[in-house]
């Protein structure tokens, strides 16, 4: 295949820098931008020496694939218009604002043929990325994504907004359905949940707990897993993991090897991680490589749809909590 003839829907505070991107990834003939606010495309087209359409549907002729980074409550919407027109699509996280929007975009992704991959960002990270090199069979991942709160998420509670990012951690790393769930949540400054904390529980017997806060002063992005085998802790801030390794046997080249007390046993430990990879950048090239054929979609719509499925599910059991909760106050 030539270049990929490449454009992206809203040009937000997230979509600009898709389209920053875009312009710079050789394997792009970056077309374009649309965005509802004609002023915003203009001028992001004009800092990226590229054109402002003025719709989707000409964006869409124009390209073979589209990057949407539109509000959450418009994804189904644009989304079924850019593979109406048989263009491959990346959307950002979450895949839709209801289940049955990201089963309508799922299924039209398939009638058409078109790839579909959802923007689940922190699957790119480092840190999660140095994991590869290990057998992991997590039976407790703990997690903390706290940040400042700004009104660009608030449209939605702040479980599709952060905690989404680690359900899929957790799904993508336990791969085991969710069997029970209990979880609180919280509206504080805006009209939606913006404090929350989960307990998912897996069928296999892992269990994930996952708090999540955009009213915190002090941003936090880490994720902890505990195996029989080793424990595993991300920093996805700092784009690093710590990785200790209970040592059966000879230590890996790098591994630094760490006694376990008085048990005779030892730890092998490695840090590792690249903090001036950009995450944005290494998604919208597994996305490429995808549409080129080169590798499968890294994380596709039914994935996303999991993701999904269970951050409303959260939302509801911390509804119901807080209702219990006011019932007996």
């Amino acid at each position: 295949m030539d270049k990929i003839r490449f454009g992206v829907i809203g040009v937000g505070a997230l979509g600009r820098h898709h389209a920053r991107w875009a312009a710079q990834i050789d394997v792009f003939d970056f077309q374009g931008v649309y965005d509802i606010n004609a002023e915003r495309a203009a001028s992001v087209a004009n800092e990226l020496n590229c054109r402002a359409f003025d719709s989707i549907d000409t964006l869409a002729d124009a390209c073979d694939a589209i990057s949407v980074a539109v509000t959450t409550s418009n994804h189904a919407e644009v989304a079924m218009q850019v593979i109406d027109a048989g263009r491959h699509i990346l959307i950002e996280k979450p895949i839709a604002a209801t289940l049955d929007d990201a089963d309508a975009i799922i299924a039209a992704a398939r009638d058409k043929n078109v790839k579909l991959m959802v923007g689940h960002i922190e699957r790119f990270n480092p840190a999660l990325e140095a994991l590869a090199q290990y057998q992991l069979h997590p039976r407790f991942i703990e997690a903390h994504r706290l940040a400042a709160f700004n009104p660009r998420g608030a449209d939605v509670a702040v479980v599709l907004d952060l905690m989404i990012h680690d359900i899929d951690l957790a799904l993508h790393l336990i791969k085991s359905p969710i069997r029970d769930m209990a979880a609180s949540a919280v509206a504080v400054v805006s009209d939606t949940v913006d404090i929350a904390n989960a307990r998912l529980t897996f069928e296999n017997g892992a269990v994930a707990n996952l708090t999540a806060s955009r009213i915190s002063l002090q941003p936090m992005r880490k994720l902890r897993i505990f195996q029989t085998s080793g424990y595993f802790s991300l920093d996805f801030a700092e784009k690093r993991a710590d990785m200790y390794r209970l040592l059966d046997g000879a230590p890996l080249d790098n591994e630094m090897v760490i006694p376990l007390g008085q048990s005779g046993r030892h730890i092998g430990y490695i840090q590792a991680g690249d903090s001036t990879r950009d995450m944005l950048r290494a998604e919208l090239e597994a996305f490429a490589a995808a549409v080129r054929g080169e590798r499968a979609v890294p994380v596709t719509g039914e994935e996303a749809r999991r993701a999904l499925e269970a951050a409303l599910k959260v939302i509801e059991a911390g509804r119901e909590a807080a209702d219990v909760a006011h019932v007996h106050g």
